[in-house]
């Protein structure tokens, strides 16, 4: 096992670097991804090392460069699309919804559409309007496309890989607030496939439950609760569509008290529609409702209410409260 440590950013770029090794089909698109290596330095050096016509700077169009992308994958190649924001995908919602996803099943599976839309999401950096917003539910609300989102460095590397060998749309949500959270990469193998929900934290009192950056915020909460004589088991979903059921209802029946967190609003949500699931599938094994703990339902705010807006510790901790008192 060779292991190395590394920031979720960098693990991003070695994973693309390795993609674009393995197969010369693939090619990465986006504003100023080639000689700026993008906002966040993601694909830092890629243009320098496998040329401006597989690292593409493109035009401040969204929809022109998600357009672009699908004719390229018609065509035989693999485009990795990055959308500089998690607001600004919006232009392209049209592209990605009535075009991208439908495709395939337009063409009876004859036609495969092996296309990754990679997109900053989520708060905790400070920034304007447009710039910390969490789309995941409209995508996974769309059939046709694959939703995942990766909370550690080591997923980051191989779930970006995975996506982008994968026959069918994946909108790969990277929650940007990780990306200079260090940690192990495993270089020899993925931990897990692609779509697949993972315990981080074993428990026996009550399941925390939530995906990307959310996850941190989880296993913060579950060492706080540790402390005070509670055991919090804590799932990382990671994919959002599909969504795999297994360790979260194991998990359910094991504690008997489930708590969803997600920095998304509430109302019609992941967190909605997995604690539905996990309602109707163990319902008899649970004593206590499904509880969520969400960003409110209201659109995101300046930089210096970000702190109330998004869930903390100690909003998870009110919510593991809530859930034992029943």
């Amino acid at each position: 096992m060779t292991l190395e440590a590394m920031p979720f950013s960098r693990a991003l770029n070695a994973g693309l670097r390795k993609a674009m090794e393995d197969d010369p089909k693939v090619l990465l698109m986006g504003e100023d991804i080639g000689k700026l290596g993008g906002v966040f330095r993601i694909t830092e050096h890629l243009q320098r090392d496998f040329g401006d016509k597989r690292v593409l700077d493109t035009p401040l169009a969204e929809s022109g460069i998600v357009g672009t992308a699908i004719g390229l994958a018609m065509a035989g190649f693999r485009p990795v699309v990055e959308i500089q924001f998690d607001g600004f995908v919006f232009p392209a919602f049209d592209q990605i919804t009535t075009q991208l996803a439908k495709l395939t099943n337009r063409h009876e599976g004859a036609l495969s559409m092996p296309i990754v839309i990679r997109i900053p999401y989520g708060g905790h950096i400070g920034a304007v309007e447009h710039h910390q917003e969490s789309p995941e539910a409209y995508f996974a609300h769309t059939p046709g496309l694959r939703v995942v989102s990766p909370s550690t460095p080591n997923d980051a590397y191989w779930m970006i890989q995975e996506a982008i060998a994968s026959k069918d749309p994946v909108i790969f949500m990277e929650p940007k607030s990780r990306y200079w959270q260090k940690g192990e990469v495993e270089l020899d193998q993925p931990a897990v496939p692609l779509h697949t929900s993972r315990v981080v934290r074993t428990g026996s009192d009550v399941t925390l439950v939530g995906h990307g950056a959310m996850v941190t915020t989880l296993l913060e909460a579950a060492a706080i609760a540790d402390s005070e004589g509670t055991s919090c088991e804590v799932v990382d979903v990671r994919s959002l569509s599909p969504v795999d059921y297994g360790p979260i209802l194991s998990s359910a029946r094991k504690t008997g008290r489930v708590v969803y967190a997600q920095e998304a609003a509430g109302f019609v949500s992941i967190g909605s529609e997995i604690a539905a699931t996990v309602m109707e599938r163990v319902f008899y094994a649970l004593e206590a409702p499904v509880l969520r703990v969400s960003g409110y339902d209201a659109p995101f705010p300046p930089a210096k209410l970000e702190g109330t807006f998004l869930p903390d510790a100690d909003r998870i901790l009110e919510a593991v409260d809530r859930s034992l008192a029943y």
